[in-house]
Protein backbone atom coordinates (compact mmCIF):
# COMPACT_ATOMS: atom_id res chain seq x y z
CA UNK A 1 0.00 0.00 0.00
CA UNK A 2 1.74 3.70 -0.98
CA UNK A 3 2.60 5.69 2.02
CA UNK A 4 0.15 8.15 0.68
CA UNK A 5 -2.97 6.60 1.41
CA UNK A 6 -1.61 5.28 4.95
CA UNK A 7 -3.22 8.82 6.30
CA UNK A 8 -6.61 8.57 4.92
CA UNK A 9 -7.16 5.20 5.98
CA UNK A 10 -6.13 6.27 9.59
CA UNK A 11 -8.62 9.25 9.23
CA UNK A 12 -11.38 6.24 8.91
CA UNK A 13 -10.21 4.43 11.37
CA UNK A 14 -9.65 6.99 13.85
CA UNK A 15 -12.98 8.38 13.12
CA UNK A 16 -11.77 11.71 11.69
CA UNK A 17 -13.64 11.30 8.46
CA UNK A 18 -16.36 9.01 7.55
CA UNK A 19 -16.47 6.13 4.70
CA UNK A 20 -18.17 8.41 2.29
CA UNK A 21 -16.04 11.24 2.58
CA UNK A 22 -13.29 9.16 2.13
CA UNK A 23 -14.23 7.45 -1.19
CA UNK A 24 -15.19 10.78 -2.10
CA UNK A 25 -11.75 11.89 -1.84
CA UNK A 26 -10.52 8.89 -3.50
CA UNK A 27 -11.99 8.71 -6.63
CA UNK A 28 -11.36 12.67 -6.52
CA UNK A 29 -7.42 11.70 -6.67
CA UNK A 30 -8.09 8.63 -8.91
CA UNK A 31 -9.88 11.58 -11.14
CA UNK A 32 -7.09 13.85 -11.06
CA UNK A 33 -4.53 11.37 -11.59
CA UNK A 34 -6.43 10.43 -14.98
CA UNK A 35 -6.37 13.87 -16.13
CA UNK A 36 -2.67 14.36 -15.29
CA UNK A 37 -1.76 11.57 -17.76
CA UNK A 38 -3.98 13.53 -20.62
CA UNK A 39 -2.47 16.67 -19.75
CA UNK A 40 1.37 15.29 -20.17
CA UNK A 41 0.63 13.86 -23.17
CA UNK A 42 -1.05 16.62 -24.58
CA UNK A 43 2.20 18.69 -23.46
CA UNK A 44 4.50 16.79 -25.01
CA UNK A 45 2.61 16.11 -28.34
CA UNK A 46 2.04 20.02 -28.32
CA UNK A 47 5.78 20.49 -28.22
CA UNK A 48 6.68 18.29 -31.01
CA UNK A 49 4.01 19.66 -33.16
CA UNK A 50 5.14 23.12 -32.60
CA UNK A 51 8.91 22.18 -33.15
CA UNK A 52 8.13 21.05 -36.38
CA UNK A 53 6.47 24.68 -36.98
CA UNK A 54 4.07 25.72 -39.60
CA UNK A 55 0.50 24.39 -38.01
CA UNK A 56 -2.63 26.61 -37.87
CA UNK A 57 -4.40 23.81 -36.12
CA UNK A 58 -3.13 20.12 -35.70
CA UNK A 59 -5.54 16.96 -34.61
CA UNK A 60 -5.27 15.21 -32.07
CA UNK A 61 -6.68 12.25 -31.07
CA UNK A 62 -8.28 11.32 -27.99
CA UNK A 63 -10.36 7.80 -27.04
CA UNK A 64 -13.05 7.76 -25.17
CA UNK A 65 -13.99 3.75 -24.79
CA UNK A 66 -17.11 3.98 -23.17
CA UNK A 67 -20.18 1.88 -24.05
CA UNK A 68 -22.41 1.24 -21.20
CA UNK A 69 -24.25 4.69 -21.93
CA UNK A 70 -25.60 2.34 -24.90
CA UNK A 71 -29.16 1.36 -24.90
CA UNK A 72 -28.65 -1.79 -26.64
CA UNK A 73 -25.21 -3.36 -27.47
CA UNK A 74 -21.89 -1.96 -25.14
CA UNK A 75 -19.13 -3.02 -28.18
CA UNK A 76 -18.51 0.44 -28.92
CA UNK A 77 -16.52 0.51 -25.52
CA UNK A 78 -13.56 -1.57 -27.45
CA UNK A 79 -13.51 0.63 -30.78
CA UNK A 80 -10.46 2.66 -30.12
CA UNK A 81 -7.76 0.40 -30.34
CA UNK A 82 -9.47 -1.19 -33.43
CA UNK A 83 -9.59 2.23 -35.02
CA UNK A 84 -6.24 3.12 -33.98
CA UNK A 85 -4.96 -0.41 -35.40
CA UNK A 86 -6.71 0.23 -38.67
CA UNK A 87 -5.74 3.41 -39.15
CA UNK A 88 -2.28 2.47 -39.04
CA UNK A 89 -2.88 -0.55 -40.77
CA UNK A 90 -0.08 -1.78 -43.50
CA UNK A 91 -2.89 -2.48 -46.16
CA UNK A 92 -3.22 1.21 -47.02
CA UNK A 93 -1.24 4.07 -46.95
CA UNK A 94 -1.29 7.62 -44.68
CA UNK A 95 -2.18 9.84 -46.98
CA UNK A 96 -5.68 11.36 -46.95
CA UNK A 97 -7.58 12.12 -50.27
CA UNK A 98 -6.47 15.79 -50.75
CA UNK A 99 -2.93 14.98 -50.15
CA UNK A 100 -2.02 15.59 -46.27
CA UNK A 101 0.02 12.49 -45.07
CA UNK A 102 -1.20 11.75 -41.40
CA UNK A 103 2.66 10.45 -40.59
CA UNK A 104 3.25 14.35 -40.35
CA UNK A 105 2.55 15.10 -36.55
CA UNK A 106 1.82 18.68 -37.47
CA UNK A 107 -1.51 16.77 -39.56
CA UNK A 108 -2.10 13.74 -36.71
CA UNK A 109 -1.06 13.32 -32.92
CA UNK A 110 -2.44 11.18 -30.31
CA UNK A 111 -2.98 12.10 -26.74
CA UNK A 112 -4.18 8.70 -25.64
CA UNK A 113 -7.57 7.24 -23.91
CA UNK A 114 -9.30 8.63 -21.04
CA UNK A 115 -9.06 5.73 -18.57
CA UNK A 116 -12.57 5.16 -18.66
CA UNK A 117 -13.50 1.32 -17.69
CA UNK A 118 -10.63 2.51 -14.77
CA UNK A 119 -12.59 5.06 -14.07
CA UNK A 120 -16.11 3.21 -13.50
CA UNK A 121 -14.18 0.50 -11.63
CA UNK A 122 -13.38 2.78 -8.99
CA UNK A 123 -17.15 3.82 -8.40
CA UNK A 124 -17.56 7.33 -10.48
CA UNK A 125 -20.68 8.03 -11.41
CA UNK A 126 -21.82 9.25 -15.01
CA UNK A 127 -21.86 12.85 -13.99
CA UNK A 128 -18.47 12.90 -12.71
CA UNK A 129 -17.17 10.69 -15.60
CA UNK A 130 -18.87 13.31 -18.09
CA UNK A 131 -16.70 15.98 -16.40
CA UNK A 132 -13.85 14.00 -16.49
CA UNK A 133 -14.42 13.35 -20.14
CA UNK A 134 -15.09 17.36 -20.48
CA UNK A 135 -12.06 18.30 -18.82
CA UNK A 136 -9.77 15.87 -20.54
CA UNK A 137 -10.80 17.68 -24.22
CA UNK A 138 -10.19 20.97 -22.17
CA UNK A 139 -6.50 20.01 -21.80
CA UNK A 140 -6.14 19.09 -25.38
CA UNK A 141 -8.24 22.48 -26.81
CA UNK A 142 -5.49 24.08 -23.87
CA UNK A 143 -2.05 23.00 -26.11
CA UNK A 144 -2.14 24.88 -29.50
CA UNK A 145 -2.26 24.08 -31.99
CA UNK A 146 -4.19 20.93 -31.08
CA UNK A 147 -7.64 20.35 -31.51
CA UNK A 148 -9.63 16.88 -30.04
CA UNK A 149 -11.00 14.64 -33.07
CA UNK A 150 -12.89 11.80 -30.32
CA UNK A 151 -12.58 7.91 -30.69
CA UNK A 152 -15.82 6.46 -29.14
CA UNK A 153 -17.62 4.75 -27.48
CA UNK A 154 -21.04 5.22 -27.82
CA UNK A 155 -22.73 8.44 -28.48
CA UNK A 156 -23.38 9.77 -25.07
CA UNK A 157 -19.70 11.15 -25.66
CA UNK A 158 -20.06 13.74 -27.99
CA UNK A 159 -22.16 15.85 -25.01
CA UNK A 160 -19.38 16.15 -22.24
CA UNK A 161 -16.33 16.68 -25.68
CA UNK A 162 -19.01 19.68 -27.31
CA UNK A 163 -19.20 20.80 -24.27
CA UNK A 164 -15.56 21.50 -23.68
CA UNK A 165 -14.50 22.79 -27.31
CA UNK A 166 -17.68 25.17 -26.38
CA UNK A 167 -16.60 26.55 -22.56
CA UNK A 168 -13.01 26.06 -23.77
CA UNK A 169 -13.71 28.77 -27.20
CA UNK A 170 -15.82 30.82 -25.20
CA UNK A 171 -18.98 30.14 -26.98
CA UNK A 172 -21.31 27.64 -29.03
CA UNK A 173 -20.38 26.31 -32.16
CA UNK A 174 -22.26 24.97 -35.07
CA UNK A 175 -22.21 21.08 -35.25
CA UNK A 176 -22.98 18.95 -37.87
CA UNK A 177 -24.25 15.34 -37.00
CA UNK A 178 -24.35 12.58 -39.56
CA UNK A 179 -26.67 9.69 -38.21
CA UNK A 180 -29.58 7.40 -38.87
CA UNK A 181 -31.10 8.60 -35.65
CA UNK A 182 -31.35 11.78 -33.97
CA UNK A 183 -29.82 11.24 -30.46
CA UNK A 184 -32.51 13.65 -29.32
CA UNK A 185 -34.55 12.19 -26.53
CA UNK A 186 -34.71 13.98 -23.53
CA UNK A 187 -33.71 11.34 -21.21
CA UNK A 188 -33.89 7.55 -22.99
CA UNK A 189 -35.50 5.10 -20.23
CA UNK A 190 -34.44 7.52 -17.45
CA UNK A 191 -31.14 8.69 -18.58
CA UNK A 192 -29.95 11.93 -19.05
CA UNK A 193 -26.46 10.53 -20.47
CA UNK A 194 -27.84 8.33 -22.82
CA UNK A 195 -26.40 7.80 -26.36
CA UNK A 196 -30.05 8.41 -27.54
CA UNK A 197 -30.02 11.90 -25.82
CA UNK A 198 -26.65 13.81 -26.04
CA UNK A 199 -27.69 16.45 -28.46
CA UNK A 200 -30.58 17.48 -25.93
CA UNK A 201 -27.95 17.78 -23.58
CA UNK A 202 -25.96 20.15 -26.18
CA UNK A 203 -28.96 22.37 -26.91
CA UNK A 204 -30.27 22.33 -23.30
CA UNK A 205 -26.69 23.63 -22.73
CA UNK A 206 -26.52 26.34 -25.25
CA UNK A 207 -23.29 24.87 -26.67
CA UNK A 208 -24.61 24.91 -30.11
CA UNK A 209 -25.98 27.10 -32.21
CA UNK A 210 -27.23 25.59 -35.20
CA UNK A 211 -27.33 21.49 -35.48
CA UNK A 212 -27.63 20.24 -38.61
CA UNK A 213 -28.51 16.48 -38.59
CA UNK A 214 -28.37 14.32 -41.98
CA UNK A 215 -28.64 10.92 -43.13
CA UNK A 216 -31.98 10.40 -40.29
CA UNK A 217 -34.10 7.66 -40.76
CA UNK A 218 -35.30 6.56 -37.58
CA UNK A 219 -37.02 9.69 -35.68
CA UNK A 220 -39.93 8.91 -33.19
CA UNK A 221 -42.70 11.41 -33.01
CA UNK A 222 -40.73 12.95 -29.24
CA UNK A 223 -37.51 13.28 -31.15
CA UNK A 224 -39.27 15.55 -34.01
CA UNK A 225 -40.84 17.81 -30.94
CA UNK A 226 -37.05 18.08 -29.52
CA UNK A 227 -35.74 19.15 -32.75
CA UNK A 228 -38.49 21.52 -33.30
CA UNK A 229 -38.09 22.70 -29.70
CA UNK A 230 -34.66 23.21 -30.37
CA UNK A 231 -34.55 24.78 -33.73
CA UNK A 232 -32.73 21.53 -34.86
CA UNK A 233 -32.65 21.39 -39.13
CA UNK A 234 -33.22 17.78 -39.81
CA UNK A 235 -32.47 16.20 -43.15
CA UNK A 236 -34.20 12.39 -43.39
CA UNK A 237 -32.91 10.02 -46.35
CA UNK A 238 -36.06 9.78 -47.56
CA UNK A 239 -35.86 13.29 -48.84
CA UNK A 240 -32.14 12.82 -50.04
CA UNK A 241 -32.63 13.08 -53.62
CA UNK A 242 -34.21 16.77 -53.04
CA UNK A 243 -31.79 17.75 -49.83
CA UNK A 244 -28.12 16.76 -52.37
CA UNK A 245 -27.52 20.08 -53.75
CA UNK A 246 -28.08 21.78 -50.17
CA UNK A 247 -25.74 18.81 -48.30
CA UNK A 248 -22.98 18.88 -50.74
CA UNK A 249 -22.69 22.64 -50.33
CA UNK A 250 -23.53 23.39 -46.12
CA UNK A 251 -21.24 26.11 -45.27
CA UNK A 252 -21.65 26.41 -41.13
CA UNK A 253 -19.56 28.84 -38.70
CA UNK A 254 -20.83 32.00 -39.30
CA UNK A 255 -21.20 34.16 -36.32
CA UNK A 256 -20.32 31.32 -33.83
CA UNK A 257 -16.64 29.78 -32.60
CA UNK A 258 -16.26 27.42 -35.05
CA UNK A 259 -17.73 23.90 -36.13
CA UNK A 260 -18.05 20.17 -35.17
CA UNK A 261 -18.52 17.40 -36.93
CA UNK A 262 -19.77 14.23 -35.07
CA UNK A 263 -20.02 11.20 -37.26
CA UNK A 264 -21.77 8.06 -36.06
CA UNK A 265 -20.54 5.16 -38.26
CA UNK A 266 -24.17 4.03 -38.68
CA UNK A 267 -25.10 7.39 -40.49
CA UNK A 268 -23.63 4.88 -43.08
CA UNK A 269 -26.06 2.16 -44.73
CA UNK A 270 -25.24 -1.25 -42.88
CA UNK A 271 -24.06 -2.85 -46.29
CA UNK A 272 -21.27 -0.70 -46.30
CA UNK A 273 -20.09 -0.46 -42.12
CA UNK A 274 -22.09 -3.67 -40.80
CA UNK A 275 -20.08 -2.86 -37.37
CA UNK A 276 -22.62 -0.96 -35.44
CA UNK A 277 -25.00 -1.70 -32.69
CA UNK A 278 -28.20 -0.66 -35.03
CA UNK A 279 -28.20 -1.54 -38.37
CA UNK A 280 -30.92 0.64 -40.09
CA UNK A 281 -31.01 -0.23 -43.89
CA UNK A 282 -31.25 3.09 -46.38
CA UNK A 283 -28.34 5.14 -45.20
CA UNK A 284 -25.52 6.93 -47.22
CA UNK A 285 -23.09 5.17 -49.19
CA UNK A 286 -19.10 5.95 -48.19
CA UNK A 287 -18.71 8.27 -51.12
CA UNK A 288 -21.62 10.11 -50.30
CA UNK A 289 -20.48 10.93 -46.62
CA UNK A 290 -16.96 11.72 -48.32
CA UNK A 291 -18.79 14.25 -50.77
CA UNK A 292 -20.43 16.02 -47.42
CA UNK A 293 -17.46 15.97 -45.53
CA UNK A 294 -15.27 17.61 -48.06
CA UNK A 295 -17.60 20.33 -49.45
CA UNK A 296 -18.24 21.14 -46.10
CA UNK A 297 -17.44 24.96 -45.28
CA UNK A 298 -16.38 26.06 -42.04
CA UNK A 299 -13.43 26.08 -39.53
CA UNK A 300 -13.58 23.02 -37.72
CA UNK A 301 -12.56 22.97 -34.19
CA UNK A 302 -13.18 19.27 -33.36
CA UNK A 303 -15.19 16.10 -33.93
CA UNK A 304 -15.96 12.62 -33.22
CA UNK A 305 -16.21 8.94 -34.50
CA UNK A 306 -18.86 7.01 -32.48
CA UNK A 307 -20.46 4.24 -32.36
CA UNK A 308 -18.39 1.95 -34.22
CA UNK A 309 -19.40 -1.74 -32.76
CA UNK A 310 -16.23 -4.31 -33.34
CA UNK A 311 -18.11 -6.92 -31.87
CA UNK A 312 -20.43 -6.64 -35.18
CA UNK A 313 -18.43 -6.49 -37.54
CA UNK A 314 -16.94 -8.61 -40.06
CA UNK A 315 -14.23 -10.92 -39.43
CA UNK A 316 -11.63 -9.06 -41.60
CA UNK A 317 -12.71 -5.82 -39.58
CA UNK A 318 -13.68 -4.22 -42.68
CA UNK A 319 -16.08 -1.74 -40.23
CA UNK A 320 -13.09 -0.55 -38.66
CA UNK A 321 -11.04 0.24 -41.87
CA UNK A 322 -14.28 2.33 -42.72
CA UNK A 323 -14.13 3.90 -39.24
CA UNK A 324 -10.71 4.82 -39.71
CA UNK A 325 -11.23 6.41 -43.24
CA UNK A 326 -13.53 8.55 -41.61
CA UNK A 327 -11.12 9.72 -39.17
CA UNK A 328 -8.39 9.64 -41.43
CA UNK A 329 -10.48 12.00 -44.15
CA UNK A 330 -11.90 14.33 -41.12
CA UNK A 331 -8.70 14.97 -40.04
CA UNK A 332 -8.04 16.16 -43.08
CA UNK A 333 -10.35 18.81 -42.95
CA UNK A 334 -9.24 20.22 -39.29
CA UNK A 335 -5.18 20.03 -39.69
CA UNK A 336 -3.74 23.27 -41.13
Amino acid sequence: MSSAWIPHWRRVSRGLCNWATFVDESQTRVVEASLALIRERARLKAAQVRGKGGSIATTCLVGVPLGHNSSFLQGPAFAPPKIRKALWCGSTNSTTEEGKVLDDVRVLTDAGDVPVQELRNCGVNDEALMLAITDSVKLVMGEQPLRPLVLGGDHSISYPVVRAISESLGGPVDILHLDGHPDLYDAFEGKPFSHASPFARIMEGGHAHRLVQVGLRSVTQHQREQAKRFGVEQYEMRHYKRDRPILESLELGEGVKGVYVSIDVDCLDPAFAPGVSHHEPGGFSFREVMNILQSLQGDIVGGDVVEYNPERDTRDGMTAMVAAKLVRELCAKISK
